[in-house]
């Protein structure tokens, strides 16, 4: 079942406001267990995890930014 432009819009909030905070906290806990990581390595482990993150919900946020389809003129 394929979610209508408003609750992908909806969902969309939701995974902005409670995950994105979540994913913060879980990267910075990440990157605590190296010892003193070198900024590169520290910056790749916040590119990977935020590639994890995000490709789940991928599905949900295409599409969001633009206009309704189905509203009409």
């Amino acid at each position: 079942m394929a979610l209508g432009y408003k609750a992908r819009k909806r969902w969309a909030l939701v995974i902005l406001v409670v995950g994105l905070p979540l994913y913060v906290v879980v990267a910075l806990n990440v990157v605590a267990l190296f010892d003193r990581p070198s900024f590169l390595v520290e910056l790749a482990v916040y590119i990977g995890l935020g590639f994890c993150w995000i490709l789940p919900f991928k599905f949900i946020f295409k599409g969001v930014g633009q206009a309704d389809p189905d509203a009409r003129d």
